[in-house]
């Protein structure tokens, strides 16, 4: 059996530790996605989904506990060790699109192959192939304000896979969109990630679109339950 992309085992975390307004936001989280494997992770607002995300992602530490991204323990690890491996292993999606509005779709995701060390024409050719995948490469030379909410965060999504991560992680990627936008872009989103064989966490209060991915789990007063 192959080694799981992402585990989470004993995670803690809480906001005004050792204060009187502590708030404990996870209490004890353990999580597995497999390889290929997509896990809607269902909560409502302020549960402390987003906290989980960037925990998983590197973008956070946890007060207690191990993360372990393909079979490498975080644990220890220098910020320079822990921003490579977000760099080279891990896509992150948000609700808002967070496209730098002064280049073009296509530059957006160019840019961090480049920091990865990518060269400018490898790139060019993996940010026009991932914009064919979503519908949009007639659109790689507009800049984010010419590109409705749709369009931005398909560029969103193929700039989140530039470097060709092993895991995604999404934040309510269609939440800021109307129902019939948001299921055409959650099937783009789909589509990139089942073509790609991505593992995948995508938090989401949406309970249509966490019907379509491989297993629901629920984040309920700091532990997680399956959905």
């Amino acid at each position: 059996m192959s080694e799981p992309v992402l585990e989470l085992s004993g995670i803690e975390k809480s906001y005004n530790r050792d204060l009187p307004g502590e708030v404990a936001v996870l209490r004890g989280v353990d999580l597995t996605v497999a390889r290929s494997e997509v896990v809607a992770l269902v909560a409502p607002s302020g549960a402390g989904k987003s906290t989980l995300l960037h925990i998983a992602g590197l973008l956070d530490t946890a007060d207690s506990g191990m993360v372990r991204i393909s079979g490498q323990d975080m644990s220890g690890m220098s910020d320079n060790r822990r921003t490579a491996v977000r760099r080279a292993q891990v896509g992150f999606v948000y609700q808002f699109h967070h496209l730098l509005p002064e280049f073009s779709a296509l530059e957006n995701i160019v840019l961090p192959q480049l920091v990865n060390g990518a060269s400018r024409s490898a790139a060019d050719t993996r940010a026009q192939a991932l914009l064919e995948r979503v519908g949009i490469a007639g659109r790689a030379s507009h800049r984010p304000a010419a590109l409705s909410g749709g369009e931005q965060q398909r560029v969103a999504f193929c700039r989140a896979l530039a470097n060709a991560p092993e895991l995604l992680l999404a934040d309510e990627p269609t939440g800021n969109l109307d129902p019939g936008t948001s299921d055409q872009v959650f099937d783009a989103l789909m589509e990139l990630v089942r073509g790609t064989g991505l593992s995948a966490l995508i938090a989401t209060h949406n309970m249509d679109l966490a019907a379509r991915m491989d297993r629901q789990i629920r984040l309920d007063g700091g532990l997680l339950v399956t959905a």
